[in-house]
Formats: structure tokens, C-alpha cells, sequence
């Protein structure tokens, strides 16, 4: 204890400023593998939820960068006889968030309307940890009850077979749910441009939507619809045909890509920024295993005389090995601690601003991606550890001892 004292307070914490760089530099260097790893899993996960649109024949609306939206330049029913000519011509998987509706619960978040038809529905496979799947052949009236599938936040307020009703925002009129089913914990959506980007539906309810649904629903919705319409089965010519229609009805244009060619938009710019961030890290390794190595040997050149004397009363190198690991693994302990305080505050504050689209239910607040970030930096950390320690004392054995430094 008295060698691992001597160590701590005259060779590593004997300069504060540059004691306080190094733990800086090792945080840095650990939140930038931490987000790395994490992003990295969440694209991952993104390309393992998307890849049913990585098939021949389907294609993604995307609106022109260069198109403004005019809602007052749409031509009367323009949007209606797009949608006429997709139900008559095409197979199309239709899906539109984002629409707010006030509904009591017990966590007070606002909840986010998501309306979907059939075809998406049978797309993404919803799993459920309770109830039964969705029914979308339903006459829409005011005494019908349409089924509906809610989030796992809600569940508790709205058990299976509940019974709500709202005002929808996009038939402008009441309407009546019954709660069919209640989706996984953390069900989530990948964006198709982003992978690693997600919205969570903890508090999402889900309404299936027919050709009559969408008929009667207003422009807002229509508009929001086509803006990521998925066209199933067909061909090139058939989509770009498709984009004349919407142009001349709806005075924008659309482009329509393939998931390969979302894919090939996003690695152009993610796999950019993992390099930077690899660079990063890699400078960051260099300069924390330099500084190290420095500090330590200089420090020890100063204490020459303490540190004869303490190899001379039964220090070893194998006893100091123990004692700059015990060192290096408090450091990054606490480093380790920190990103997981800064990565559990990060989700708890969702929480606290009500923003639904990305709560997340957790150990500690954290979910599994981010426990996985956790390990990597974990065994990151004994990776660094070690090769700054073995170098250290592979350098401290050159530093010449004896007897004569004592005279």
C-alpha cells in the first residue's frame, strides 16, 4: 500500500495540470469509442430492419430537394387521383407519422398518431408482446370501431380491448379505437436515409388505414403519405410514370430510389465519418500513450533517489506492474463511469422534455445498444491499459539504478 501510495501522489499526480489533461484525453478518447460503437450497432440494427426493401422491383418516393411545397398550387383532388392511379396501377406500402394527438397517460407524453396500410403492415412485421394483429378491412363510420396497435408506454393506461376516443387530426372528425394489441418494449423505426437514426413507439398508436380511410382523410395526410411511399413489385419505367402523374397533379417532383441506392447514399457520408472518428481516436491513443510513457519516466528521473530506495526495501517490477494496472484500471473506472452517467442523463432527459420519439425503457435508463458501447469501451480500455503499461515499464527498465544514486 505505502509503494502504491508513493507511486500515485509522486510519480503520476506530481504535475495536477497534466494529470487533469491525461484523464481529460482518456474521456475523450472513450466517449468517441463509445458513440462510434454505439452508431455503429445502430446501423446494424437499421440494415437488419430494412432489408425487405433491399428487393427487386421496390422503390421509395423521395420528394426533389429543388420542389417546394404549395399545398394552394395542388390541383383540386390532385392528391385523390394519385392515390386512384397507385390503387389501380401499382402495389404501394403507405406509411406517415408525426401526427400529435392529446391522450391521457400515465407518463403525460404527448402521443404521435402513425397511420399505415395493409402492405407496409405486412412488411415490417410488427411483433407484439401482447393482443393480435391488425384488421384492416373496416367500413369507416362513426359507430365502427377501428382496431388499432399501441405503444409498450401506453399499455398500462390502455390494456388489450380498450375502448378511445379521439379527435382525429386527419379525418377532422371523433373517432373510435379498441386496442388490439400492445407493440414490443422499444419497437422501433429506422429511417431509410439514416440508418442509425430511429424513432422509438413506446408512445405511438398505430391505425390501419384502407383506400376509404384515405379518401376521406385531409390533404395532410395524403401529402405526408407519398412523401415515402414504397412501390412493390414493378419496374422502373412504371415508377418514373408514376412520378409524371404526381408531378402533374401535385406540381412536385419525385424521385424514386431502390434501398441499394438509399444504401449507397448513406455509406458515402456515415462511412466518412467513422474514418474521421478512427482518426480521431487514433491520434488520441498516440498522444495518451506518449504522454504517459513521458510523464512517468520523467517524474521517476526526478524521484530517482525514492524510487532506488523503494526497489531496495522489496519492490519489484512485477509489484510495480500490479501497481500502475491498479492505476490505469481506477482511471478508466472512472472514465467508464462518467460516459455511463453522461449516456443515462442523455435518456432520462427525454423523459423529462416528453419527447416520445426516442423514450426508451432500460436498465438504469440504458438500453441494449448502448450497454454494448459500454463493453466495447470496457475492453478498449485493457487494451490501452495494457499497451501503456507494458511500454512503461519496458522503458523503466532502461533507466539505470544504483547503489551510487543514493550517495
Amino acid at each position: 500500500m505505502k509503494n502504491f501510495k508513493f507511486f500515485i501522489t509522486k510519480i503520476f499526480l506530481r504535475k495536477a495540470i497534466l494529470s487533469i489533461a491525461m484523464l481529460l484525453l482518456f474521456f475523450m478518447a472513450n466517449y468517441t469509442i463509445f458513440t462510434a460503437a454505439r452508431s455503429i450497432l445502430s446501423t446494424f440494427q437499421g440494415y437488419q430492419e430494412i432489408k425487405y426493401m433491399d428487393q427487386e422491383g421496390t422503390y421509395i418516393a423521395n420528394l426533389d430537394p429543388d420542389s417546394n411545397i404549395d399545398i394552394d398550387a395542388i390541383v383540386e383532388n390532385g392528391t385523390q387521383i394519385v392515390y386512384d392511379y397507385l390503387n389501380n396501377n401499382l402495389k404501394y406500402a403507405f406509411y406517415t407519422d408525426g401526427f400529435i394527438v392529446s391522450l391521457p397517460n400515465n407518463d403525460d407524453m404527448e402521443i404521435s398518431l402513425n397511420y399505415m396500410n395493409e402492405e407496409y403492415y405486412k412488411l415490417n412485421q410488427f411483433e407484439l408482446s401482447q393482443g393480435t394483429d391488425l384488421d384492416f378491412d373496416y367500413q369507416l363510420d362513426n359507430n365502427k370501431e377501428i382496431p388499432i396497435l399501441i405503444g409498450k408506454g401506453l399499455s398500462k393506461t390502455y390494456p388489450v380491448g380498450s375502448t378511445i376516443k379521439i379527435e382525429d387530426p386527419v379525418l377532422e372528425q371523433s373517432i373510435n379505437l379498441k386496442v388490439h394489441g400492445v407493440l414490443k418494449k422499444n419497437a422501433y423505426h429506422s429511417n431509410f436515409y439514416a440508418l442509425n437514426s430511429k424513432n422509438y413507439y413506446n408512445f405511438s398508436v398505430f391505425l390501419p388505414v384502407n383506400e376509404d380511410f384515405i379518401k376521406h382523410a385531409n390533404i395532410d395526410l395524403q401529402l405526408n403519405g407519398l412523401m415515402d411511399v414504397i412501390i412493390l413489385q414493378t419496374t422502373k419505367e412504371k415508377v418514373e410514370d408514376l412520378s409524371e402523374i404526381m408531378k402533374e397533379n401535385l406540381g412536385l417532383k419525385f424521385n424514386f430510389f431502390s434501398q441499394k441506392e438509399n444504401y449507397e447514399y448513406f455509406n458515402e457520408y456515415y462511412l466518412h465519418s467513422l474514418k474521421i472518428i478512427s482518426i480521431i481516436t487514433l491520434i488520441l491513443l498516440v498522444i495518451i500513450t506518449g504522454l504517459s510513457i513521458w510523464s512517468a519516466l520523467v517524474s521517476i528521473r526526478l524521484m530517482l533517489k525514492d524510487f532506488t530506495i523503494n526497489l531496495l526495501v522489496g519492490l519489484s517490477y512485477s509489484k510495480l506492474r500490479k501497481i500502475f494496472y491498479s492505476y490505469y484500471g481506477i482511471l478508466f473506472f472512472l472514465n467508464l463511469i462518467v460516459v455511463f452517467f453522461i449516456t443515462a442523463y442523455s435518456r432520462y432527459g427525454c423523459w423529462l422534455r416528453k419527447d416520445a420519439t426516442f423514450v426508451t425503457y432500460g436498465v438504469f435508463g440504458l438500453i441494449g445498444m448502448d450497454w454494448f458501447a459500454l463493453l466495447v469501451v470496457f475492453i478498449f480500455d485493457i487494451i490501452i491499459g495494457m499497451i501503456i503499461v507494458e511500454n512503461m515499464l519496458r522503458k523503466i527498465k532502461k533507466v539505470p539504478i544504483s547503489l551510487g544514486v543514493l550517495q
